[in-house]
Protein backbone atom coordinates (compact mmCIF):
# COMPACT_ATOMS: atom_id res chain seq x y z
CA UNK A 1 0.00 0.00 0.00
CA UNK A 2 1.10 3.85 -0.52
CA UNK A 3 0.41 6.17 1.84
CA UNK A 4 -1.24 9.30 0.60
CA UNK A 5 -1.76 12.99 1.29
CA UNK A 6 -4.05 15.31 -0.54
CA UNK A 7 -3.85 19.23 -0.80
CA UNK A 8 -4.88 22.52 -2.39
CA UNK A 9 -8.59 22.35 -1.41
CA UNK A 10 -9.71 25.85 0.01
CA UNK A 11 -13.06 28.22 -0.57
CA UNK A 12 -13.56 29.42 -4.14
CA UNK A 13 -16.25 30.94 -6.31
CA UNK A 14 -18.36 29.48 -8.80
CA UNK A 15 -16.87 29.69 -12.29
CA UNK A 16 -13.23 29.61 -10.44
CA UNK A 17 -10.51 26.55 -11.08
CA UNK A 18 -8.73 24.69 -8.57
CA UNK A 19 -6.00 22.40 -8.73
CA UNK A 20 -5.82 19.38 -6.06
CA UNK A 21 -2.56 16.91 -5.75
CA UNK A 22 -2.25 13.73 -4.09
CA UNK A 23 0.87 13.25 -3.16
CA UNK A 24 1.87 9.25 -2.89
CA UNK A 25 4.60 7.48 -0.65
CA UNK A 26 7.06 4.58 -2.38
CA UNK A 27 8.42 3.43 -5.30
CA UNK A 28 5.61 1.54 -6.96
CA UNK A 29 3.12 4.39 -7.42
CA UNK A 30 3.03 3.36 -11.15
CA UNK A 31 1.87 0.01 -10.53
CA UNK A 32 -1.50 1.74 -8.73
CA UNK A 33 -4.65 2.84 -10.41
CA UNK A 34 -5.53 6.34 -8.81
CA UNK A 35 -8.42 7.80 -8.02
CA UNK A 36 -10.72 10.91 -6.75
CA UNK A 37 -13.93 10.70 -4.93
CA UNK A 38 -15.64 12.90 -2.85
CA UNK A 39 -17.67 13.42 0.32
CA UNK A 40 -20.83 15.81 0.93
CA UNK A 41 -21.94 16.16 4.17
CA UNK A 42 -24.68 14.18 4.85
CA UNK A 43 -24.49 12.36 1.54
CA UNK A 44 -22.45 8.83 0.37
CA UNK A 45 -18.87 8.77 -0.91
CA UNK A 46 -19.01 10.03 -4.51
CA UNK A 47 -16.35 8.58 -7.63
CA UNK A 48 -15.38 11.57 -9.10
CA UNK A 49 -12.81 10.57 -11.42
CA UNK A 50 -9.63 7.56 -12.13
CA UNK A 51 -6.20 7.11 -13.79
CA UNK A 52 -4.17 3.96 -14.79
CA UNK A 53 -0.99 3.45 -13.32
CA UNK A 54 0.76 4.95 -16.57
CA UNK A 55 -1.78 7.88 -17.11
CA UNK A 56 -2.72 6.47 -20.30
CA UNK A 57 -6.61 5.82 -19.29
CA UNK A 58 -8.72 8.39 -18.05
CA UNK A 59 -12.53 8.00 -16.91
CA UNK A 60 -14.95 10.49 -14.98
CA UNK A 61 -17.84 10.84 -13.31
CA UNK A 62 -20.59 12.28 -15.78
CA UNK A 63 -21.25 15.25 -13.32
CA UNK A 64 -17.48 16.07 -13.89
CA UNK A 65 -16.33 15.33 -17.22
CA UNK A 66 -15.81 18.22 -19.34
CA UNK A 67 -14.80 20.66 -16.33
CA UNK A 68 -12.38 18.27 -14.47
CA UNK A 69 -9.19 16.45 -15.61
CA UNK A 70 -7.42 14.05 -13.67
CA UNK A 71 -3.95 13.03 -14.63
CA UNK A 72 -0.43 12.00 -12.86
CA UNK A 73 3.15 12.40 -12.77
CA UNK A 74 5.01 8.91 -11.50
CA UNK A 75 8.02 10.71 -11.34
CA UNK A 76 6.76 12.87 -8.83
CA UNK A 77 4.68 10.77 -7.34
CA UNK A 78 1.69 12.95 -7.31
CA UNK A 79 -2.07 13.20 -8.52
CA UNK A 80 -3.90 16.09 -9.73
CA UNK A 81 -7.17 17.35 -10.22
CA UNK A 82 -7.89 20.15 -12.30
CA UNK A 83 -11.15 21.93 -11.51
CA UNK A 84 -12.52 24.29 -13.59
CA UNK A 85 -16.03 25.87 -13.99
CA UNK A 86 -16.94 24.97 -10.10
CA UNK A 87 -20.61 24.74 -8.96
CA UNK A 88 -21.61 25.00 -5.26
CA UNK A 89 -22.40 21.10 -5.69
CA UNK A 90 -18.95 20.46 -6.17
CA UNK A 91 -18.30 21.39 -2.58
CA UNK A 92 -17.20 18.30 -0.61
CA UNK A 93 -14.13 16.76 0.96
CA UNK A 94 -12.26 15.13 -1.92
CA UNK A 95 -10.27 12.27 -1.28
CA UNK A 96 -7.57 10.56 -3.28
CA UNK A 97 -7.30 6.57 -3.70
CA UNK A 98 -5.19 4.54 -5.06
CA UNK A 99 -5.58 0.14 -5.96
CA UNK A 100 -4.52 -2.35 -7.97
CA UNK A 101 -8.07 -1.73 -10.20
CA UNK A 102 -8.87 0.80 -11.93
CA UNK A 103 -11.93 1.01 -11.32
CA UNK A 104 -14.84 3.77 -10.12
CA UNK A 105 -16.21 1.37 -7.26
CA UNK A 106 -14.20 2.50 -3.87
CA UNK A 107 -14.45 -0.95 -2.71
CA UNK A 108 -11.58 -1.68 -4.82
CA UNK A 109 -8.76 0.88 -3.75
CA UNK A 110 -6.66 -0.03 -0.43
CA UNK A 111 -5.05 3.49 0.67
CA UNK A 112 -6.86 6.41 0.88
CA UNK A 113 -5.67 9.75 1.70
CA UNK A 114 -7.37 12.08 4.44
CA UNK A 115 -9.18 14.56 2.36
CA UNK A 116 -9.03 18.31 1.39
CA UNK A 117 -11.98 20.68 1.61
CA UNK A 118 -13.32 22.10 -1.46
CA UNK A 119 -15.58 24.66 -0.86
CA UNK A 120 -17.78 26.49 -4.02
CA UNK A 121 -19.92 29.64 -3.14
CA UNK A 122 -22.24 30.93 -5.13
Amino acid sequence: QVQLVESGGGLVQAGDSRRLSCVASGRTFSYYAMSWFRQAPGKEREFVAAITGSGGNTYYADSVKGRFTISRDNAKTTMYLQMNSLKPEDTAVYLCAGGPVFSQNARTYKSWGQGTQVTVSS
